[in-house]
């Protein structure tokens, strides 16, 4: 992997802040380097929210996302407003996006209710999203993704989020890519 351009996208308070700097973490990790910006709407809840990640092996001269790879959608209004089909890899929740059925780049998860039946919390489907997301684009090492939760996490909601990552690990070998 050279560089990665990865967008993270959805409502306000889905945690994808949060997932943005875990995975930025987990690439500084292993050793990558790193840029990591994020923009909210102008509601602190359900307003739109994007973190954008690069992770690269080369120096990193723009620190913005200019033609994202990979994007995960987790809401309707974001996935309106950022799919492409130029990306590489497109992750979406298959219980809050209707994506186009043409597409061949998209991955329909259901990332939500995966976290509320599989976890008991429906607030870890931003860890879900990466431990899926992660499975399906090797962008991290598993242990330095692993590591970067357990730090960012409290430590009353770790073994959730743990869980999480698995849970979305093995979400994505389990789905098929839909065409």
């Amino acid at each position: 992997m050279a560089t990665k351009q990865i967008q993270l996208t959805g409502a306000g308070g889905q945690g994808l802040v949060l997932a943005g700097i875990i995975l930025a973490e987990a690439a500084m990790r292993d050793g990558k380097n790193v840029a990591v910006a994020q923009s909210y709407g102008p509601e602190a809840r359900l307003g739109a929210s994007k973190a954008e990640v690069i992770i690269s092996t080369e120096k990193i001269a723009y620190p913005q996302v200019t033609q994202p790879d990979i994007l995960l959608c987790l809401s309707q209004d974001a996935f309106d407003k950022y799919f492409s089909d130029a990306q590489v890899l497109v992750v979406v929740d298959a219980t809050q996006v209707q994506a186009p059925a043409e597409s061949r780049n998209i991955y329909k998860l259901p990332l939500v209710r995966a976290a509320a039946e599989q976890v008991g919390n429906r607030l870890v489907a931003n860890v879900v999203a990466l431990g899926a997301l992660n499975a399906l684009a090797e962008l991290v090492s598993w242990e330095g993704l692993r590591a970067s939760v357990e730090r960012r996490t409290p430590q009353k909601y770790r073994e959730q989020n743990l869980r999480a990552l698995e849970v979305g690990r093995h979400l994505a070998h389990t789905q098929t890519k839909e065409v």
